[in-house]
């Protein structure tokens, strides 16, 4: 594994562990050359992703740009990041076991709202208003409604 401070082709692991339920394996690794120390994640990859944009445009399908996402509509928010992580690794295992190759920005974005849903209610309209492209307060009104009919629904889904 390169090391990311000054490009050394050569890491020595010093400690390996289960990480997100055994999904995946974290490495602790050293560089001899310069000494950084550094985290590595090593997960099992079905197939290989491409994401179809809004704009026909096609991208590899990232999974650090999925958790980021998760990250940005949690910023602040008491979410534990195990269960931040968990969420991500559900819906990589769903779109890979999909059986297609080729995945709609929409989908993923539909299965984010869904994960956040789950996890906390002001993340999720965090998201939303992005995913959906709030405009108006009506929107956010609209949305507000629904989260104000599952709480009633479910009185300790209140994120």
């Amino acid at each position: 594994m390169r090391c990311p401070y000054c490009g050394s082709e050569d890491s020595q692991v010093k400690d390996s562990r289960p990480a997100e339920d055994g999904a995946a394996i974290r490495r602790r690794r050293i560089c001899p050359d310069c000494g950084g120390r550094f985290t590595t994640f090593e997960r099992v990859q079905l197939r290989e992703l491409m994401v179809a944009k809004k704009t026909g445009r096609k991208a590899p399908f990232d999974r650090d740009k999925l958790l980021k996402s998760f990250e940005i509509a949690l910023r602040k928010r008491p979410v534990d990041r195990d269960r931040i992580e968990r969420a991500v690794s559900g819906i990589v295992r769903r779109l890979e076991s999909s059986g297609e190759t080729e995945i709609s920005s929409e989908e993923i974005g539909l299965q984010v709202l869904e994960a956040l849903k789950a996890l906390d209610d002001v993340g999720f309209v965090r998201y939303a208003s992005v995913y959906r492209d709030f405009s108006h307060v009506d929107d956010f009104e609209k949305i507000l409604a629904e989260v104000a009919a599952k709480i009633a629904r479910d009185p300790g889904a209140d994120g």
